[in-house]
């Protein structure tokens, strides 16, 4: 899926074609392409310095184990738990795990948890957290940047603020980067718009 809004700023129009491939190639091989919707590139050589504003798309919510597994309460209390999508059984055992402590989960078959719980532990138990799809999010996205950033830039500061509508920042240089970092962001977001 290509980005909305893929644009770099660079005093040198060569270098900025190229940092424009660069990041659309980096982005699509290591899938955040699907994940970021906007991108702003600011690169300036002779300050030294390199911006990158973005947005997020919208991110799934919240996996719940009713997501992905049929949930059974026998009248004994037992409680069955078949799971329809394998990648979240160790997410899903280890909240188990963690919630009710490994000696109570009793795992007959890959596809199916056995637990007995009291009436009290039962309410609510389909609608469990099991897996934030932001989780780890961030640190990709950090190391992706990373790699879009020139050569030598090690000096950097980022943020992700997951409230905003997914909006990120990452400004990186060879020298002390400027004390106050926010009217630069702050320029280079209102650049990229958000798209509406």
């Amino acid at each position: 899926m290509p980005l909305d809004y893929l644009k770099v700023e660079c005093p040198e129009p060569v270098g900025g074609q190229i940092y424009e491939h660069l990041a659309s190639v980096v982005l699509s091989e290591y899938g955040m392409s699907s994940i970021i919707a906007r991108l702003h590139l600011y690169v300036d050589p002779t300050i030294p310095i390199f911006v990158a504003v973005g947005m997020t798309r919208t991110m799934p919510g919240m996996i719940l184990i009713r997501d992905f597994s049929d949930v059974v309460v026998h009248d004994n209390g037992e409680v069955v738990v078949n799971i329809g999508d394998e990648k979240y059984l160790a997410p899903l055992l280890q909240q188990l795990w963690d919630r009710f402590g490994k000696d109570r989960v009793d795992q007959p078959d890959r596809f199916t948890v056995v637990m007995k719980l009291s009436p009290e532990e039962q309410v609510g138990f389909s609608d469990l957290p099991v897996v934030d799809p932001a989780d780890g999010l961030y640190k990709d996205l950090i190391y992706v940047l990373q790699i879009i950033c020139p050569e030598g830039f090690k000096v950097r500061t980022q943020r992700f603020m997951p409230g905003e509508s997914g909006r990120f920042y990452f400004v990186a240089s060879e020298n002390t980067l400027p004390r106050d970092i926010v009217p630069i962001v702050t320029e280079k977001f209102e650049i990229m718009g958000d798209g509406t």
